[in-house]
């Protein structure tokens, strides 16, 4: 099948079970094969609902492939049955379903991806749950994991992804009309996983989704098509930063523009030249407002391009951006009139895009000073001056005697010039260049020995001598900066490629920081400081005065000898923001040294945000955890414990009717249907009290010699199993075991309770002991369906059935209390599969001395 096309996938996505997927699946089948397609359903699934049911009527369904799996049989989607019959169109329900261990695919997403293969249109459905990216998105809002995923890309790689939408009380309307659930399961799935905040919240998950999809295949089109316009399908607003300071309040002015349209996305982007040298950009201000985008909800970007306003457009034009928030010029006057700069020019080249210019304070004091230091050292420079002072006249003596030409004496002083040029940059060569052109007209060009040039060629010569001169100085002065800045570029990104191998290879982030700076600057301390609440408010000043007060300070972390106690008395202080300052000791750092130390304040800002997030993070989990223990604890009381209630009630007003007459049989059933029940909700109770002891940490155990064939009559007692249901093979040497008595006898209860509930009729379980080193293993062995691998750890979990239909045989608390009462006692619980089908639980418990 080579050359055969493959076939197109649509699905049909929904935010919760019940808003009619299936539903629509059919009703387009139907359609379908009134227009002639031949049309298959490969799985459908419809829980009985009888809408959905009439839809398959006239269908043609391909059989299931039937398989047996612990002792059940089970019925999945046969793929070689769907390629062989061939239709143009197979009908798949719930495209991320687990196929039962033992199929060629553990995935029904990948039996839909052959047949796609075979050339054939698959029509599906999924839920917003099952998406594998919303997994843990979904289990905070509803408190529901859900394990049956399918990967994002697969559903994003569908030809077409219709919505299935309905509203939330439309759906729970639906519900209470018995049109998803049966009557006995409507109660709990309104009170817990259908409530309206749940379908509210999963609802716009979903249509969040579908606009990120459509915002792809819009992207896609556009790129197919060349079209470079923007189309305003929603409000994308871009932020071009130049790190300066005056970024943050432009940040802050395209977050409010943002803002003003629900749904809009806030870009920041930062253009960096092609060379990689002089992008104009502090280290410290870009990180700084990089994380004040990323606070506001915004992404940052870095771009790299020589023609700042076109790489500027290219970006917004790719992004399909409505609005681009520039800062205004802070160019002189004459440098406006001489080029238009950057806002003018974009402004000018935006078509369709929305400009705004945005003053600051920084609007007139133009660039930075620093730009314009010298590209030499003050050493280079003098030798510059002293060559240019003394090599001019001397190479003046020399010539003298020699009578050269006029051209060939040009030559030798251009080649001085040139070597002064290299020696001591710009100012010195042009110095040299205007006093080689006096010396040639005053001792070489006739008439000699005065100003005065007779040819006027010569005046040429001279000329184009200081032109020259001045060109090839002006080139050896730039080549000499680009030089240097190279360099210094290259110290600066060797010195945070370092500090990010740190912070990679795990070491503290704070701490690894602090150190690092310390170490890379020379410096003998590195202290991060924070305001305390009694600190004075307000901007500080960029170098803070000695005489200040040091009080309304606090050290966050040192590294190094004694920290700074306030920015004011240290050798390095840096204001980070208005909380936080950066205060060193050692030596003084030039220009170039304390923009890469700005960086690392910026960074070290970051580090401790991310700190203070994890360490809320951990204080708010015991609190997630309890809450969500709450919730499920109420959804069992509310439902759980209600039905054992109910029949005893039941059975007890029965009898207290006084107009019937009950024979003494219906009476004893009668009791003995109230007694049962009261046991069950009795030990539903104490299973919920002993785990909440348990987790309080307020559970007594007492260990004493204790003899399993004690303990387990009286379990039996308790579980009242039916007759033969539960065998016992313990060996009469057994050792006694250290264990608590009462706790040991509610863990065999348990156990025992939950292998008789999956036994299969006609067989039975059977509990064994045997010693095994210095322990005793108690095993409870059940021939039932068994569990997967995967899930062996789940079932160990306070609420967790593993999507049992039962809700009526427990809260889901026996397994997972049994293990924390095991442990309690020092020993350990763990699950094996029974060889030839069903689960085995072993408790392992130490062997008395």
């Amino acid at each position: 099948m080579g050359g055969t096309a493959r076939g197109r996938l649509r699905v049909y996505l929904g935010a919760a079970p019940g808003v009619g997927k299936t539903f629509a699946m059919l009703s387009e089948a139907r359609r379908g094969r009134e227009r002639g397609k031949d049309v298959v359903v490969g799985f459908v699934e419809t829980y009985g609902r009888a809408h959905t049911a009439r839809l398959l009527e006239g269908l043609e369904i391909l059989p299931r492939k039937t398989m047996a799996y612990r002792g059940a049989t089970f019925t999945e989607l046969d793929p070689d049955a769907v390629i062989a019959r061939a239709p143009t169109v197979a009908l798949i329900d719930e495209l991320a379903h687990t196929n039962v261990p033992g199929s060629r695919n553990s995935k029904r997403w990948q039996d839909v991806e052959e047949i796609l293969d075979a050339g054939i249109d698959v029509i599906s459905t999924v839920n917003i749950q099952h998406l594998e990216s919303l997994n843990d998105v979904v289990e905070q809002i509803t408190g529901v994991r859900q394990r049956e995923t399918v990967p994002d890309e697969v559903v994003r790689r569908a030809d077409q992804i219709e919505l299935v939408d309905m509203a939330p009380e439309a759906l729970r309307r639906r519900m209470a009309h018995g049109n998803v659930y049966a009557p006995e399961k409507l109660d709990a799935a309104l009170a817990n996983y259908f409530r309206v905040g749940n379908l509210t919240a999963l609802r716009e998950l979903a249509l969040l989704w579908v606009a990120g999809k459509v915002d792809e295949q819009l992207d896609r089109y556009r790129t197919e098509h060349a079209i470079h316009g923007t189309w305003e399908t929603r409000e994308r607003v871009v932020v071009a930063l130049t790190g300066g300071p005056e970024g943050d309040t432009l940040v802050r002015r395209a977050a409010r523009i943002a803002a003003r349209t629900k749904g809009s996305d806030l870009l920041a982007v930062h253009v960096t030249r092609a060379d990689g040298l002089a992008s104009g950009g502090d280290p410290a201000h870009l990180a700084r407002q990089r994380t004040l985008v990323e606070d506001l909800g915004g992404t940052y970007h870095q771009v790299i391009g020589d023609d700042v306003p076109r790489t500027l457009l290219e970006f917004a034009r790719g992004v399909n951006a409505t609005q681009l928030v520039l800062g205004a010029s802070k160019r002189g006057r004459l440098a406006q009139i001489v080029s238009r700069g950057v806002g003018v020019t974009t402004t000018a080249l935006s078509g369709t895009i929305d400009v705004h210019m945005v003053t600051h304070e920084a609007t007139r004091k133009g660039r930075d000073r620093a730009r314009s230091r010298a590209a030499l050292t003050r050493t280079r420079r003098a030798y510059g001056w002293g060559l240019t002072l003394l090599g001019m006249p001397l190479l003046t003596a020399a010539l003298r005697p020699l009578h050269l030409s006029l051209p060939n004496e040009i030559l030798l002083f251009l080649l001085l010039v040139v070597g002064v040029a290299l020696v001591g940059g710009m100012w010195p060569a042009l110095a040299a260049a205007v006093l080689g052109f006096g010396l040639l007209n005053w001792f070489f060009t006739p008439p000699l020995h005065t100003l005065t040039i007779a040819e006027p060629e010569n005046v040429l010569a001279l000329v184009i001598f200081v032109l020259v001169a001045v060109m090839v100085s002006t080139v050896v002065d730039l080549a000499a900066r680009r030089s240097r800045e190279a360099a210094r570029s290259r110290a600066d990104a060797e010195v945070l490629a370092t500090l990010a191998g740190h912070v990679l290879r795990g070491e503290a982030a704070l701490p690894s920081l602090l150190a690092r700076m310390r170490e890379t600057f020379g410096l003998t301390s590195v202290t991060l400081l924070e305001r305390t609440d009694n600190a004075q408010t307000g901007p500080i000043p960029e170098r803070i005065s000695h005489t200040r007060r040091d009080d309304g300070w606090r050290i966050v972390s040192t590294s190094g000898g004694p920290p700074a106690t306030s920015p004011g008395t240290a050798d390095i202080d840096i204001m980070i923001d208005e909380r936080l300052a950066l205060a060193a000791h050692g030596r003084l750092l030039d220009a170039s040294d304390r923009r890469v130390l700005e960086a690392f304040a910026a960074e070290a800002a970051v580090a401790l945000r991310q700190q203070r997030l994890r360490e809320a993070a951990e204080r708010a989990r015991p609190l997630a955890e309890a809450d969500k223990m709450r919730t499920a604890l109420l959804a069992a009381v509310s439902h759980d414990l209600r039905t054992p209630l109910a029949s005893a009630m039941a059975a007890i007003e029965s009898l207290r009717v006084s107009e019937i007459t009950w024979s003494e049989e219906d009476r004893a059933e009668l009791l003995a249907t109230a007694d049962e029940s009261l046991i069950k909700l009795n030990r539903l109770i104490s299973n919920l009290l002993d785990m909440s002891r348990l987790q309080a940490g307020a559970l007594g155990v007492t260990l004493q010699p204790v003899a399993i064939e004690d303990i387990l009559p009286r379990a039996l007692d308790d579980l009242a199993p039916v007759p033969g249901l539960i065998k016992s093979d313990i060996p009469a040497d057994l050792p006694e075991i250290l264990a608590d008595a009462a706790l040991l006898e509610r863990i065999l209860v348990n156990l025992m309770a939950n292998a008789a509930r999956y036994t299969p009729e006609g067989e039975h379980v059977l509990v064994t002991a045997s010693r095994l080193g210095e322990n005793v293993e108690i095993r409870i062995i059940d021939r039932g369906p068994g569990i997967p691998q995967e899930a062996h750890e789940r079932v160990f979990m306070p609420f967790q059935r593993l999507g049992d239909r039962d809700n009526h045989t427990g809260v889901g608390l026996g397994l997972a209390l049994s293990r924390g009462l095991t442990e309690a006692m020092g020993g350990t619980l763990v699950l094996e599969d029974t060889p030839g089908g069903g689960l085995t639980m072993a408790v392992s418990l130490r062997r008395a001395a």
